[in-house]
């Protein structure tokens, strides 16, 4: 095992940076103090083929353990993924089917590989231990919970409460990712604070099989670029492989109201410049200077530096000059094509119907003249617009 950095300031960062709970928050630092090496784990289900900004909170945590020289275990939850966890769901989550979870969780580690050091990493699919299991393991881990402690959920009492379906299924959840950490042994877990009584599963499981139980530290949800907590199924989520302008963008689209948040939960920028920055809008700066940096900050933390000056200027160009970028995606034509097939067969529009409506409220231009006309067609060479940020060059 190698050592780690003992740095009590450090270390309070690490439980207080982006931090809605710490169980149990004393014997965690003593332990970090102590120079014990801790193995902190963190779950992600793969419920999508994307990770996002939401999802880079506790990733960020846990490369701030492995930057203090702890051991990190990045779970891909491909068993628990099939099952569906209801944590953060007010409704039954379907059954994932295993050939979508597959496809999911294809590039999920080098997506993570972006925050975390990767080659220093723990990696395990959580089917490597749970397919193993059969009905005695199970019903032995189902002995150390009551039913009072389900249902007693907030989200489990209000579909309770009014009559929806809660199935069998949604109990077995918790058991699993407890079972992880009994798994992998963890002296920590990362998570959302939507996750909580999952959390506590694996620490109330541990002893059961003689091991310490968990420390944990739990996340607030943040929200996505409409306000609301960043979800995949909203669509209203910054997610990692998002090209650099398109990230920027949706940065710039979110409110001001959440640029110290996301400077504090999103990025690694140093407190005492986020203090500075927020002082400074309250002092009247622009609150778009601040929001460009942070836009600037995240680009670059998942592509690049140039990467990141090229998203700035492309910014400034479509929104002070008006003019289109000079590098945007191509659509292939073949000879005159109806703007309406245009826009949905190049992913503008999901349907015909959604791209006239756009048209009808002035959403499109055709080389930076905005067009009302649903039967107009277009040729190779001409720029399309939809809204303020999305150009395609017809090829």
């Amino acid at each position: 095992m190698g050592k780690v950095t003992i740095d009590p300031k450090a270390i309070d960062e690490v439980l207080s940076r982006g931090v809605d709970e710490v169980i149990v928050k004393k014997e965690l630092r003593d332990r970090m103090l102590s120079g014990e090496v801790l193995r902190v784990k963190l779950g992600i289900d793969p419920t999508s083929p994307n990770l996002h900004l939401g999802r880079s909170v506790p990733l960020l945590k846990l490369r701030d353990f492995q930057n203090l020289g702890h051991k990190v275990v990045f779970i891909v939850g491909d068993f628990t993924g099939v099952i569906g966890d209801t944590s953060d769901k007010d409704s039954e989550r379907p059954m994932l089917e295993q050939k979508t979870v597959k496809e999911n969780l294809k590039k999920y580690v080098e997506q993570a590989a972006k925050i975390l050091d990767i080659k220093k990493a723990e990696i395990h699919f959580n089917s490597e231990w749970l397919k193993k299991l059969n009905y005695v393991d199970v019903a032995e881990q189902a002995n150390i919970f009551s039913l009072a402690e389900f249902i007693a959920r907030d989200n489990i009492r209000r579909r309770l409460d009014a009559g929806t379906r809660v199935s069998l299924r949604e109990v077995l959840y918790p058991l699993m990712q407890g079972y992880d950490s009994v798994a992998i042994k963890a002296d920590v877990e990362l998570g959302g604070t939507d996750q909580r009584f999952n959390l506590l599963a694996g620490r109330e499981m541990q002893p059961h099989f003689k091991q310490k139980p968990q420390n944990i530290i739990m996340n607030p949800l943040v929200e996505g670029t409409d306000g609301r907590k960043m979800s995949s199924s909203w669509g209203n989520t910054i997610n990692f492989s998002d090209e650099p302008n398109d990230m920027f963008g949706k940065v710039m689209s979110a409110s001001d109201a959440l640029i110290i948040k996301y400077f504090t939960f999103f990025t690694r920028v140093p407190m005492a410049q986020i203090v500075e920055m927020e002082t400074a809008m309250r002092n009247g700066t622009n609150p778009k200077e601040i929001k460009m940096r942070l836009g600037r900050e995240i680009v670059r933390m998942y592509h690049s530096v140039e990467d990141a000056d090229k998203a700035v200027e492309s910014f400034d160009r479509m929104f002070k000059e008006h003019a289109a970028p000079e590098e945007m995606p191509e659509f292939k034509i073949s000879g005159a094509m109806s703007i309406i097939d245009v826009l949905v067969g190049a992913g503008l529009n999901k349907s015909k119907t959604e791209a006239r409506a756009v048209i009808h409220e002035g959403g499109v231009k055709i080389d930076g003249v905005v067009i009302n006309d649903f039967n107009i067609t277009v040729k190779k060479g001409s720029v399309i617009q939809k809204g303020k940020r999305h150009f395609i060059r017809l090829v």
